[in-house]
């Protein structure tokens, strides 16, 4: 196993002025601009990159206050977009009870048995990241095993995937769940052999505890989301798009109130407030370089780890199972030309094959209504369909896409859908020689916040350990530079920023990064080795290794 040690320090009262130019030279620039692939130097003035090109050249824009760093001749790019992640879920994750890893339900409840002891009686114990599926017994956990170590406290811990929460009886009893409660549309609460609550609660059934996953939790903490800002940096990531709601909308106004945001946000609104903010205004690009909302955020279907991604087909293990629309058609369409009337973009969650077939449907008929100009993503695409894989550069439907998903669902995808349908799962190359753009991300706090393992997904198809030997369906495999492609111009045209990042041109943002290794020449697997030396962002440098 690899690991990465990231810093996670960073004083902020302290950051020294903003140089009137930072110049690097010495380098070796892939500027992702097809005028100017390649170059040695690049100078920012502010937050506008003013040149890229040679040495010499570069130096004679020196000035008396000028910065210049000598980037010995490493590998700089422009930096990393996340195109889809839960930035203050995460930044929660590093302070609360982390599941992942774990091997066994024993080992599980072990880790909140150490937080009881550490947390008063009837405070809220929350954590996440268990996954049944890498357990020993891969059953779906129950509340007795929480009641056993924490009778007291309630307890709520997200499932890996985010579309199923574990809780125990107590957390059950204070959101008022019995065995007479129904569950909501698009949502299963789960019985035991009593017809009592299990304890599992799925997509929609969650917000029977009153808001979004982590929501209902804690109050989001400026030190927590700076902590997580400052772990982004470290990973080369100076864009985020953070599909999340009030609460972390909040978080971050108040820190670029402060002038505190080094972190570029990209932030949508839930589906079901499309009225509201079209009532009050709001378009897209409402905001400015820094923190702006751009779409609403749709929920087509749940995930395959939790069996309610929507499938042409049922799972394998549950015949009877063919998933759970999370949202109707009507619903969605409603919802999305809302959006578009508003002037606002369309992003929709969708895993299961017959879920992205609905979605596309939706897209389709938008299109032909006239709207043209909005941008209509597919969050994830993880199990395609074929048949809809062309229509993806028909309609200009961007494919917004974790690849760092792939090594966790590999082997639960050939298990419930099996060799032939999972084949179609994570279908980064058909999508992209039919003519389809793709964003990468992370789905964080669901993964780690990080690039690099990313990229190294996508390159070869293997996990960590190098398995299986010649990659998951090797024939989806990207190339290092089409990976890196998509977590830059790719995400860029993903919110509409195609001409102001995703590449270092004259006149765009001065985001950049320097890597410890040239990733484009080493073996893939040296990837996982990679380290981020530098990220700039808005011209500051904000991590150095």
């Amino acid at each position: 196993m690899f690991s990465r040690a990231l810093s996670f320090q960073f004083d902020y009262a302290n950051i020294p002025p903003m140089a009137h130019r930072l110049i690097l030279f010495n380098g070796n620039l892939a500027t992702f601009d097809s005028s100017q692939p390649h170059a040695s130097a690049i100078v920012m003035r502010g937050d506008e990159i003013l040149y890229v090109g040679d040495d010499a050249a570069a130096h004679t824009f020196r000035e008396r206050d000028s910065e210049t760093i000598d980037l010995q001749k490493k590998l700089t790019l422009p930096a990393f977009t996340d195109a889809h992640l839960h930035f203050t879920g995460f930044a929660q994750t590093l302070e609360n009870v982390n599941l992942e890893g774990c091997r066994s339900l024993e080992e599980a409840v072990e880790r909140v048995r150490a937080r009881v002891g550490q947390t008063p009686r009837d405070v809220l114990i929350w954590g996440g990241g268990w996954n049944n599926a890498e357990w020993t017994d891969s059953a779906f956990p129950n509340k007795r095993a929480l009641d056993a170590v924490a009778p007291n406290n309630p307890v709520i811990l997200t499932r890996k995937d985010g579309h199923s929460i574990w809780l125990n009886s107590r957390a059950l009893e204070n959101a008022n769940i019995t065995r007479e409660t129904i569950s909501p549309e698009g949502g299963v609460i789960d019985y035991d052999d009593e017809g009592e609550p299990s304890g599992i609660l799925r997509e929609n059934a969650m917000e029977l505890l009153g808001g979004g996953v982590g929501a209902f939790a804690f109050e989001i903490r400026e030190e927590t989301v700076l902590r997580a800002i400052q772990y982004a940096h470290a990973t080369g990531i100076t864009t985020v798009h953070s599909i999340e709601g009030s609460n972390a909308l909040r978080a971050f106004q108040k820190l670029r109130a402060q002038d505190k945001l080094t972190l570029r946000v990209v932030h949508t609104i839930p589906g079901e407030k499309i009225e509201l903010a079209a009532n009050i205004g709001i378009m897209r690009r409402f905001g400015d370089e820094w923190l702006k909302l751009q779409a609403i955020k749709i929920f087509a279907d749940g995930s395959l780890g939790s069996h309610t991604a929507e499938l042409r087909e049922p799972f394998l293990d549950a015949p009877d199972n063919r998933g759970v629309a999370t949202t109707t058609s009507e619903t969605m369409y409603a919802q999305a030309r809302q959006a578009c009337e508003a002037g606002l973009d369309v992003w929709i969650h969708a895993i299961g094959d017959y879920a992205i077939t609905r979605v596309l449907d939706v897209f389709a008929t938008l299109r032909a209504e006239g709207f043209h100009d909005a941008i209509f993503r597919v969050e994830h695409v993880q199990h395609l369909h074929p048949s809809d894989v062309n229509r993806f550069r028909e309609l200009n439907v961007i494919a917004s896409m974790q690849p760092i998903h792939q090594p966790s669902d590999m082997f639960v995808a050939d298990a419930v859908l099996g060799r032939e349908r999972a084949a179609w799962t994570y279908a980064f190359k058909s999508l992209q020689d039919a003519g389809a753009t793709l964003a990468f991300g992370s789905d964080a706090p669901v993964e780690k916040m990080d690039p690099l393992p990313g990229i190294y997904a996508a390159v070869t198809r293997q996990n960590t350990q190098g398995i299986p030997e010649n990659g998951w369906y090797p024939e989806q495999k990207l190339s290092v530079l089409d990976a890196v492609r998509a977590y830059t111009l790719g995400a860029a045209k993903a919110c509409g920023d195609e001409t102001r990042a995703g590449s270092l041109t004259v006149g765009k943002r001065a985001d950049v990064i320097v890597l410890s290794e040239n990733i484009f020449e080493i073996p893939p697997r040296e990837i996982l080795n990679t380290k981020v030396v530098s990220t700039i962002s808005g011209g500051q440098v904000v991590h150095s290794a």
